[in-house]
């Protein structure tokens, strides 16, 4: 199950399942700690009418999840014909606050009075190992307290007319055979347990009498600091302002930010318009506030996985900076390069992957390589910086600020670029390739590297070091002469790639990868010859494009991540479809461009929200849902076709 919607501010990330329900619950840093047990239990929300107990999640209820084109505000409307009741989540994270709030309206679908009490479930895990936190109730407040070390939950609920919570309860969750205290819920009474350490959860619950086809309106929040007294102070103000003012002010602060981008896309059709809107603030939700850009928020992967997508690659972190950078946002894009000059290892290369907290994330690249001692990392991660730091500089004319990088950041990239090479080929050495699988000399790593080494020589000559400039310049000279090697002359298409042998011999990987074509096409047109950069993309459409029956394209031939349907050559990607409708845009076949377009608008889900790939029959999301890059690589392909 993905996550549909995404709420955030840059520290307090929240992301809603397929039933609107809380499962992830990030804070202090956009996916680093997950403060929920979202690989078990959503956090629930239970209803009782007249004595008629069921929880939202039940098959006996129908949800819409959306979210807003103008603001990063989202929309859940829960319905039972059973039940005859609607009940209608506003839900956000405001702007100025790490607070969730969500505005409730439970609307009576009959024509006689009904007695309601709702439940709001909540299930966090503070600590790692999920034990040792303290849940409680605080009488002054009143609210729930979900504590552990220097973070704080502050939970509360109220009526429309300023009633607080009339029950509560908190207990004992995944320990001593306990399910949790959401069990307790189920007889439409909560004990008033008021306080429990080690698994915890906790529930509370407003009671109210809905007149015929009458509504009621309850607020709920979820204040996240690092104290109790610091959520207090947040609390109090959302007791005195009501969540209206909260929601009117974080709308007003989304709508500023959009506003580079509503100026630029003003031609465009409505689809078309508010599928940048929705992708940029996907984008801006998984983008913290000290730099760092994550794959995904989507925690679910890790029922089936080893590991989550939040984490910030250099990769991914990029090619979400490019849209903004391309629409003329500035501040994302300083934070980001500023984020990368601080990690950046001292010789000069990125890791494979990093924490939002700058620390290194896990990896499975290991540093031997058969008898030899390698670096884990792909190439590809530290010329991409160096790159979009020059698109970046032609879109902003900031010299101030990229050349206060040039010593910190250029010239250490640029100068392991140029001497991480093999001394036979006189190309880039081998790294993993962008797929993370593969270590091999990569075409698209290889086209990459060759336009930052051009692109830091630009850099050299603005910034007065003119030495740079010929060094760099005179590497990228001898990449373009030696490029002959990665097109397969028996089909004429580029491979994947090659790995020096010990005896000399090159063994090459013959495989169809888009990316081999891509990379040359966007990074290095002349030094890969534009014919065998067509003759590639025609055996993409040959053999990749539109052989499965839900269309698009796998990443490469035989492509195994996350496979389930072997007969097809590999799940449709996103990222790969939308650059092949780059590549259509670029030699004026607008026509194809937009139909694959389409086909992407077309496999979202309801919400807008874009996953990794698709599975080959159904067209069912697979692996994270979103994944911010294949929104980057929308935004930039309608962005091609509109120019």
């Amino acid at each position: 199950m993905g996550r549909p919607v995404i709420l955030g501010n840059g520290a307090l990330t929240v992301g809603l399942d397929e039933d609107g329900l809380i499962h992830d619950f990030y804070y202090p840093y956009v996916g680093l700690d997950n403060l929920t047990t979202a690989r078990s239990l959503a956090h629930k929300i239970g209803i009782s009418i007249d004595g008629d107990f069921s929880w939202l999640d039940d098959e006996s209820w129908e949800h819409k999840v959306d979210f807003s084109v103008e603001a990063l505000t989202s929309t859940v409307v829960h319905s039972s014909k059973r039940l005859k009741l609607q009940l209608t989540f506003t839900d956000f994270v405001d702007t100025q606050f790490n607070v969730l709030c969500r505005q409730v309206r439970i609307q009576n679908e009959t024509d006689t009075e009904r007695t309601v009490r709702l439940f709001f479930h909540q299930v966090f895990e503070i600590s790692r190992a999920g034990r040792g936190d303290t849940a409680l109730y605080v009488p002054d407040g009143p609210y729930l307290l979900d504590y552990k070390g220097r973070c704080s939950l502050l939970i509360y609920s109220r009526m429309a007319d300023g009633t607080a919570f009339d029950q509560f309860s908190v207990g004992s969750y995944g320990v001593e055979g306990k399910e949790g205290t959401w069990r307790d819920a189920e007889d439409g009474e909560l004990s008033g347990n008021a306080v429990e350490h080690g698994g915890v959860d906790s529930v509370l619950a407003n009671s109210f009498t809905l007149g015929s086809r009458q509504t009621a309106a309850i607020e709920y929040w979820v204040v996240a600091a690092d104290s109790q007294y610091s959520a207090e102070k947040v609390h109090e103000q959302l007791l005195k302002s009501g969540l209206k003012s909260r929601l009117e002010k974080t709308q007003t602060w989304w709508k500023q930010w959009l506003k580079p981008a509503t100026a630029s896309l003003k031609d465009m059709s409505v689809r078309d318009r508010n599928a940048i809107a929705k992708s940029l603030m996907v984008i801006k939700a998984h983008t913290d506030r000290r730099g760092g850009i994550i794959a995904s928020c989507d925690s679910s992967i890790y029922n089936y996985g080893r590991d989550y997508y939040s984490y910030v690659w250099p990769r991914d972190g990029a090619y979400a900076m490019w849209p903004l950078i391309r629409l003329g946002y500035t501040e994302e894009p300083k934070r980001f390069f500023e984020f990368f000059r601080d990690i950046m290892n001292p010789e000069g290369y990125m890791m494979h992957k990093y924490q939002p907290d700058k620390a290194i994330g896990s990896t499975w690249h290991p540093l031997v390589h058969g008898k030899h001692s390698e670096l884990a990392i792909q190439e590809d991660e530290t010329a991409i910086i160096l790159f979009m730091l020059k698109e970046f500089y032609d879109e902003s004319s900031d010299t101030e600020f990229v050349s206060n990088l040039y010593e910190t950041m250029i010239q250490p990239m640029a100068n392991f670029i140029a001497g991480y090479r093999d001394t036979q080929t006189e190309l880039p050495h081998a790294s993993y390739d962008l797929w993370e699988e593969k270590f091999l000399t990569n075409t698209y790593t290889t086209a990459l590297t060759h336009r930052a080494l051009l692109d830091a020589a630009d850099f050299a000559e603005a910034f007065q070091y003119p030495d740079d400039a010929v060094k760099w310049r005179d590497i990228a000279a001898v990449i373009a002469d030696n490029t002959a090697v990665f097109v397969d002359p028996e089909r004429g298409y580029f491979r994947k790639g090659f790995l020096v042998q010990d005896d000399g011999s090159l063994e090459f990987d013959n495989t169809l990868d888009v990316s081999s074509a891509y990379g040359a096409m966007m990074y290095a047109t002349k030094p890969f010859d534009p014919s065998a950069i067509r003759a590639t993309f025609d055996g993409i459409e040959k053999l990749l494009l539109g052989k499965t029956p839900v269309g698009g394209s796998p990443r490469y031939e035989h492509d195994t991540y996350f496979a389930s349907e072997p007969p097809h050559m590999g799940n449709p990607w996103f990222v790969t479809t939308l650059w092949l409708a780059q590549y259509y845009v670029q030699t004026k076949r607008q026509d194809e461009a937009r139909k694959l377009v389409d086909w992407t608008l077309d496999h979202a889900l309801p919400s807008g929200v874009l996953s990794e790939q698709l599975t080959p029959t159904k067209g069912v999301p697979t692996s994270v849902t979103p994944l911010v890059w294949s929104h980057a690589e929308l935004i930039n392909t309608l962005l091609d076709l509109y120019s």
